[in-house]
C-alpha cells in the first residue's frame, strides 16, 4: 500500500523551472567568480545599467507616503473600484473600445490568467496559446484540469502565422463548443514579438467565422509587458478593433501591475473584460468576485491605492509615464545592440519589437546554456530556444553576448 498521501489526482505533481535553475547557478557562479564577471539573463525584472533591480521612481515615492491601514485593511474580493476603473483606463488608454467594460482586482498577471482559464474553459477542453509563450500557461491549464494546445507564433518569413492560428482553432473547434484563446501582446514572453493591427485584424475575422457556426470564443489578451512596448497609446490601437464584437466573442485582458508599477512582489493585477453585451460583463464580474474570493480572498489595498493616487494625478501620471519611456529607452538600446551584433555574427534570433526578452531559436536550449555557462553567461532553456533578459543585462555586458551564444548553438 502507498504511503503517499496526496489525492490521486494530486500525486507526482512537480514544478520544473529551469528558468530558477539557472538563475541559481548565475547567483553561485557571481559567488565565486564576482559579479563583474558573470551575465544573468535570467531575471525577468528589470534592472538599471548597475545591474540593481530598479523601481520607478514615483512609484517608490507614493508608496512610501501610504498611510499604514492602506497596508493592513482588506480590500473587496473584487477590487476596490476606483482601483477597477483606473485599470480599465490604463488598460486601454486613448484607443477604449465601445461596449460594456469591468474588471476584477487579481493577485497580479497570474490571476488574472488563472481565473479566464477556470471561467471560460471546460474541464478537459483545450486551451489555445502559440508556441513561443510562458511556460506556466501550461501549468495553469493543467492544474485545473485543461489542456494547452499551440499554433505556430510565427511563419517562414517572420510574420505571425495566421495560417497556423485558423488551422489550429478549426482543429480544437471540431473537438469543442467553446474555446479560450490566449495572446501574449506586445512585447511577448519570451520573444518580445508583437501583432499588428492588421494581424489583430485577421485573428478576430478567423474568431467571427467560428461565432457564426455557432461556437463561443474568448481570447484572453495578456499585456503584463505592455508598459515597456512603445509609446503608451501607439501600442494600443489594436484595441478599438474590440468593439461592438459579436455577443459570444469574448475579450479579456490580463493586466498586471508587476511589471508596468516594478511592484513585482505585491501582486496586483486586474482581469479586464470587454463584450457588447450587458448579460456577458455581468456574469464576468459576478464569477471573478467568486474566483477571488475562493483563490485568494482579496489583493494587496496597497497597491491598488498607489495605482488609483498616480492615475489620480495627472502630474504623477505624466511622470510615470517619463519614466516608463526611461527605462523603455535602455531595454531597447541593449536590445539594438544585441540584435545588430546578432545580425553580424549569424545568429538567427526571433524577430524582436520591444519588451522584456530576446527569443534565440534551438533544437537543443538546455544543452546550450549548460555551454554558456563555461562563459560565465546564464540564460533560460525553453522548449524552442533560448531566452535572455535584456531587461536586467547591462550594456556593457550585452557587447559580444550574441558571438558567445552563436558559437553555444553551433556546437
Amino acid at each position: 500500500m502507498s504511503t503517499f498521501m496526496a489525492a490521486s489526482s494530486r500525486e507526482g505533481k512537480q514544478l520544473h523551472d529551469a528558468v530558477f535553475q539557472f538563475g541559481q547557478a548565475a547567483q553561485a557562479a557571481m559567488a565565486a567568480y564576482g559579479r563583474e564577471r558573470v551575465v544573468n539573463a535570467t531575471v525577468g525584472c528589470y534592472a538599471g545599467e548597475d545591474e540593481v533591480l530598479g523601481c520607478l521612481p514615483v512609484v517608490e515615492e507614493i508608496y512610501r507616503s501610504l498611510p499604514m491601514a492602506d497596508f493592513i485593511t482588506y480590500a473587496p474580493p473584487v477590487g476596490l473600484a476606483d482601483y477597477r476603473k483606473a485599470a480599465i483606463d490604463e488598460t486601454f488608454e486613448a484607443y477604449r473600445p465601445e461596449g460594456y467594460i469591468d474588471a476584477v482586482a487579481t493577485a497580479g498577471g497570474t490571476g488574472a490568467v488563472h481565473i479566464a482559464i477556470a471561467n471560460y474553459s471546460e474541464v478537459g477542453d483545450d486551451v489555445l496559446a502559440s508556441d513561443w509563450r510562458w511556460g506556466i500557461y501550461g501549468s495553469l491549464c493543467q492544474e485545473i484540469g485543461r489542456r494547452l494546445t499551440t499554433f505556430a507564433l510565427l511563419d517562414e518569413s517572420g510574420a505571425f502565422n495566421i495560417e497556423s492560428f485558423s488551422s489550429a482553432v478549426a482543429d480544437v473547434l471540431r473537438k469543442q463548443d467553446s474555446l479560450l484563446i490566449i495572446l501574449n501582446t506586445p512585447a511577448n514572453n519570451p520573444t518580445g514579438f508583437a501583432l499588428s493591427d492588421q494581424d489583430w485584424a485577421e485573428v478576430l475575422q478567423v474568431c467571427r467565422f467560428h461565432e457564426k457556426q455557432g461556437k463561443r470564443i474568448s481570447i484572453l489578451v495578456d499585456i503584463a509587458y505592455i508598459a515597456y512596448a512603445g509609446e503608451k497609446n501607439e501600442v494600443r490601437t489594436f484595441m478599438k478593433q474590440f468593439s461592438n464584437l459579436p455577443p459570444h466573442l469574448f475579450i479579456m485582458a490580463a493586466f498586471s501591475m508587476s511589471k508596468g508599477y516594478t511592484l513585482y512582489g505585491q501582486r496586483a493585477g486586474a482581469l479586464v473584460g470587454v463584450s457588447s453585451s450587458e448579460d456577458v460583463i455581468k456574469e464576468f464580474t459576478e464569477l471573478g468576485r467568486y474566483s477571488a474570493r475562493t483563490s485568494w480572498s482579496n489583493v494587496n489595498r496597497a497597491a491598488m491605492t498607489l495605482l488609483t493616487t498616480i492615475r489620480g494625478d495627472a502630474a504623477l501620471t505624466k511622470r510615470l509615464d517619463e519614466e516608463r519611456m526611461e527605462f523603455f529607452r535602455i531595454i531597447q538600446q541593449r536590445a539594438s545592440l544585441f540584435t545588430e551584433e546578432a545580425a553580424q555574427c549569424g545568429l538567427r534570433v526571433i524577430p524582436y519589437h520591444a519588451g522584456f526578452f530576446i527569443s534565440i531559436p534551438a533544437a537543443n536550449s538546455q544543452a546550450v546554456c549548460e555551454a554558456l555557462q563555461d562563459e560565465l553567461v546564464f540564460a533560460a532553456p525553453l522548449a524552442l530556444g533560448v531566452r535572455l533578459g535584456v531587461c536586467s543585462v547591462p550594456l556593457p555586458k550585452i557587447k559580444g553576448l550574441a558571438a558567445k551564444i552563436k558559437k553555444a548553438v553551433d556546437k
